[in-house]
Parts: structure tokens; C-alpha cells; sequence
């Protein structure tokens, strides 16, 4: 494998996470080129400097790439792992920045064994979208997931940290089944939440026109996430089905454990239960 800074990166996708992460590497130094649906999406892209080249179509781009990294919803993803593996050059590494594992994961096991497959995970994000919200900073101090096949070579899990790296993340390795079980709880149910909150302040307080007045941060930073993209939550939500159903059954007793204490007027236990999760939540980010 040449070295990571001669080899020419492809990003398949320019929206938030895939327009951010070709502006970050292009910031590093790296030779990047872009691919999108729309034309305008390649033109802005090239006016920010975010790449050097770009069309929009894969194929003009795609084989002449060391590095292919995807960056379109996960079942895109998988339906352009089987599309474009045929295509890719011997010993290309080719990622992808989907938000579960399992079922890409399955699809790169059928590459040509020519190719090196890396999953890729950035613990980032926004809930805006598309290139206008591209921001080269997004992926400092992050997470970054990256998930090995048994064929995944050394050096190519050494390329993907110091992609990584080189965008300010913080690289970690972790198997399909752990990484979609853990961001199920901590990714995916979080949005689930926010949407089921937006949709009871909806019903409890909209017809009354103080809500809006005395809105405060914690209603809105709580709701944050419920503004996402809803095409690539569904392929989010669809391809980690069981562990987000999993995690949803736990929040459901937990949060049935406290309404009942509410409607015994339970106080000291609901003080104890309140305070755990109070001291719990600071050893989290101690």
C-alpha cells in the first residue's frame, strides 16, 4: 500500500457528513475528489474548496480513487457497496460513514477480494443537512468508529486512523454487532425520544400562546435531534431495528418505574431514583 499522503480519496455523498469530512481532508492536505447527485452540489463544493474534482457520476471518479469512502444513508450504502465493487481498483480501501454496521458489514463481505473494506462510524453530526451545512471543523474531537472485516488488512485499518486523526477525530475499533447495540441507546433512541417530545408538547401546549413564549433550553436542546433528516433516520432506524427496540423497551419500564412512583406520591423513592440518575449522569462526563 503507497503511502496515505500520495493516494487520491473519493467521497461518495456531499451532504453534512460527506461534504464535512472531503473539506476536512482537503484542509489536511489530501487530494480529494467528490461525487453527489446534483450538479449544484458539486459546483459548491468546488467553490469552497471542500474538493478538487468532482462529478456526478461515480463511475468518472470512483476507479481511479485509493480511497473510496461513502457517505450516503445506510441503505444506499449498501446498495453502491454491490454496485461500485466491481469497479473499484486492487487494493483499494473502501469505507463508508453509515451509522449501523451489521447489514454493511454483510454487504462488504461480498467485495472482490482485492478490496479492502473498513465500516466507519463518525459519533458526530447535526440536524441540518446537505452541502450548505458542510463545516471542515465537524469531526474534531469526535468519536470515530471503525469496524474491521477479518479480511481488513492491518495497513488498511492503519489508513483509516490516520484518516481519522487527520480530522481532528479520535479513532476506535469496534465489531458490527457492539458498535450497532451501544448507538442504539445512545444514538438512535435519543431521537426517538426528542421526536415523542415534540409530538406531546404539540398536543399538551401548542393551542396555548405562552408555550412558545416560555420555552426554555432545556425543552429545546432535549428536541435538538428531532429536527434530522427523517429519509436517513428511517434507513437508520430500519437497519438496527431489534437493538433500538431493545433499547426502547428498557427506557419504557424505566420511565413507568418513575410515573408510578409520581402517581403513588412516592417521594422518598422517587428522591433515591432521582438522585441516581442525577449522580450517574455526572460520572458519565466527569
Amino acid at each position: 500500500m503507497k503511502p496515505l499522503s500520495e493516494c487520491q480519496i473519493a467521497v461518495v455523498g456531499l451532504g453534512l457528513m460527506g461534504g464535512s469530512l472531503a473539506g476536512a481532508l482537503t484542509q489536511s492536505g489530501y487530494r480529494v475528489s467528490g461525487v453527489a447527485r446534483r450538479g449544484e452540489t458539486i459546483r459548491e463544493a468546488l467553490e469552497r474548496g471542500l474538493i478538487v474534482k468532482g462529478d456526478t457520476d461515480p463511475l468518472v471518479i470512483v476507479p481511479a480513487a485509493d480511497i473510496v469512502i461513502l457517505a450516503t444513508p445506510v441503505r444506499t450504502i449498501i446498495d453502491q457497496i454491490g454496485d461500485l465493487g466491481s469497479v473499484l481498483r486492487p487494493g483499494c480501501l473502501l469505507m463508508d460513514l453509515g451509522s449501523t454496521k451489521g447489514q454493511i458489514v454483510d454487504a462488504m463481505q461480498r467485495l472482490p477480494e482485492s478490496i479492502q473494506p473498513l465500516g466507519g462510524h463518525p459519533m458526530c453530526g447535526s440536524e441540518e443537512a446537505g452541502i450548505v451545512a458542510a463545516d471542515p471543523d465537524l469531526y474534531r474531537g469526535a468519536s470515530f468508529i471503525l469496524t474491521p472485516l477479518e479480511r481488513t488488512s492491518a495497513e488498511a485499518v492503519e489508513w483509516g486512523t490516520a484518516l481519522a486523526r487527520s480530522v481532528g477525530a479520535f479513532p476506535i475499533v469496534l465489531d458490527a454487532e457492539r458498535q450497532d447495540r451501544l448507538v442504539a441507546t445512545l444514538s438512535h433512541l435519543p431521537y426517538l425520544l426528542a421526536c415523542a417530545l415534540v409530538r406531546t408538547a404539540d398536543e399538551t401546549t401548542s393551542l396555548d400562546p405562552a408555550a412558545w413564549r416560555i420555552v426554555a433550553g432545556g425543552y429545546r436542546d432535549t428536541s435538538r435531534v428531532a429536527g434530522s433528516d427523517v429519509s436517513m433516520m428511517i434507513d437508520i432506524l430500519q437497519t438496527n431495528r431489534e437493538p433500538v427496540l431493545d433499547a426502547v423497551r428498557a427506557l419504557r419500564a424505566h420511565l413507568d418505574r418513575l410515573t408510578e412512583m409520581v402517581d403513588r406520591s412516592a417521594e422518598d423513592e422517587l428522591r433515591a431514583a432521582l438522585s441516581a440518575c442525577r449522580d450517574e449522569r455526572r460520572r458519565m462526563f466527569s
